[in-house]
């Protein structure tokens, strides 16, 4: 029988390679999974509701899929699923194509609440594993408490503005946000991408093969980037305390050599008159088709010069559970929502304060697989960034 501590120990991609060899079954993994949950939900609260029932006969159908000799790539993997998706999604019908499980649905913000960044359950709020005080972040919270206390390996999420990046940022995990466009949008404006939470590169990597039908492998010798750093994007309102932490984080990135730093003037307009009309389908004023437009010539010019821009993925530390007040928790995201570029939050580190920063890259349209490679180098470079050190 698959132990909890085993379970806890593999990644995606190590159950679908177990599960396709014969070492482990998806019955195994779904028992763990399921059992993981009921040891840890209690508090936590990162699912709005489990599916036991449906998980197991998914896992047996797969067992018995494996038992005929199909191979598929992420064969008895469990995965979360972001409540306002549930498995009628592009994003959750191709993974379990690919042959992950569902178990349960995770948490997202109270739609009737007004504007939170936490998640909400009929249990109470979704606490962050860290600390049962700190928000995990949204909008896709209970995604991300569920990877990181390791109760699924992979989880899905939505970024509309932010809402996988941040949530891996406080929760001391990886969110990627794929190319706009790559994968269905699920807003009419475009600006909302599905993306996963995950712990590792390489299942961020098998995740995006297994949407979008395509190969996207990790290369094996170590990726240099030209990269350009910048603690605000020219306007943003970003603590001390995050923006050290980051840096640190992104100077571990050059010391080992993945990142060749490249002084380059970033300053781009505050996105958020843009995003708000974009988001709402409104006709545009003249004032936000011209923002737009010249922050989308700005960052051609930057990417011109550099392959990556690194920014920390949050300005703030967690909040608590009585929400962000007066921060804005995207103002370091969005605008590459409405730009599309491809980003990533990798694990930082935490303050002083032992609170959980995320490193932000960014890279160029249909970079996806730039940000992966050294996604995966940092992890074996830099273990103290707190990336698994698997190379897979």
């Amino acid at each position: 029988m698959l132990t909890d501590t085993e379970y806890t120990a593999l990644t995606a991609t190590e159950i679908a390679t177990a599960v396709c060899a014969g070492e482990l079954s998806a019955s195994e993994t779904v028992e763990a999974a399921l059992r993981r949950v009921e040891q840890r939900d209690g508090d936590i609260r990162a699912f709005c509701e489990t599916w036991p029932d449906q998980a197991r006969r998914a896992a047996a159908h797969i067992d018995a899929q494996v038992a005929r000799g199909i191979r598929l790539p992420l064969a008895g993997t469990p995965i979360g699923v972001k409540a306002t998706e549930g498995v009628s999604s592009f994003q959750s019908e191709r993974l379990m194509a690919a042959g992950c499980i569902p178990i349960g649905s995770t948490s997202v913000p109270n739609r009737t609440a007004g504007w939170q960044t936490f998640g909400h359950t009929d249990r109470g709020p979704t606490t962050n594993p860290a600390n049962p005080e700190w928000s995990p972040g949204g909008s896709s919270a209970g995604s991300a408490a569920a990877v990181a206390a390791r109760m699924v390996p992979l989880a899905t999420g939505s970024d509309g503005a932010g809402s996988v990046r941040i949530p891996a940022a406080w929760c001391g995990i990886i969110g990627f946000k794929p190319t706009n466009g790559l994968l269905p949008a699920r807003d009419a404006a475009g600006l909302n991408t599905p993306g996963p939470l995950v712990r590792t590169a390489a299942d961020a990597a098998a995740y995006l093969e297994a949407v979008t039908g395509t190969s996207h492998l990790l290369n094996s010798s170590p990726t240099r980037c030209t990269v350009a750093w910048s603690a605000t994007l020219g306007f943003a309102d970003v603590h001390p305390s995050i923006a050290q932490t980051a840096y640190d984080a992104f100077q571990s990135l050059v010391e080992v050599g993945l990142a060749l730093p490249v002084d380059v003037d970033i300053a781009l307009h505050d996105p958020a008159p843009a995003w708000s009309v974009l988001r709402r389908g409104m006709d545009r004023p003249h004032m936000v088709t011209e923002l737009v437009s010249d922050n989308h010539q700005r960052l051609d010019e930057i990417f011109r010069s550099v392959d990556l821009i690194a920014t920390p993925t949050t300005p703030y530390p967690p909040h608590g559970h009585d929400g962000p007040g007066d921060h804005m928790s995207v103002a370091l995201t969005w605008a590459f929502n409405i730009s599309g570029h491809p980003a990533i939050s990798l694990p930082a580190g935490t303050t002083s304060r032992g609170e959980p920063a995320g490193l932000q890259l960014i890279a160029g349209h249909k970079a996806d697989d730039l940000l992966l490679r050294i996604a995966a180098d940092a992890a074996f470079a830099c273990p103290d960034l707190g990336l698994s050190q698997r190379r897979t």
